[in-house]
């Protein structure tokens, strides 16, 4: 089991929590953390720059693929930026939390 650290950004701080709340009472993730960050990134032809919410999402790599379809399925972007960064260190008792709750698919 390796233990990832899902991220994606959302317009808002609602659609961010709505997001984070979906994955977590679905059991794919144990735990979402939101950022307010400032955006600047080519869309379009042009220079964007936006006022974001990333979302970390703490997960396992035996459940990226359902966390990848979840997000998006639920994202209101036409190209939803979702990556993922395996964490090779953790304190064993709490990658042992996320590990059982992340796999709790389908019981919210």
């Amino acid at each position: 089991m390796t233990l990832l650290a899902v991220f994606t950004t959302l317009p808002s701080a609602e659609s961010a929590r709505d997001m984070a709340r979906m994955l977590v009472e679905h059991g794919l993730v144990a735990c979402a953390q939101i950022d307010a960050v400032d955006s600047v990134y080519h869309w379009d032809g042009t220079i964007q720059h936006d006022q974001e919410h990333r979302l970390m999402l703490k997960t396992t790599s035996e459940c990226y693929a359902a966390v990848e379809a979840a997000i998006c399925e639920h994202h209101p972007y036409e190209l939803p930026a979702v990556y993922a960064v395996p964490v090779t260190h953790a304190f064993a008792p709490y990658a042992d939390w996320v590990a059982g709750q992340a796999g709790l698919q389908g019981q919210p």
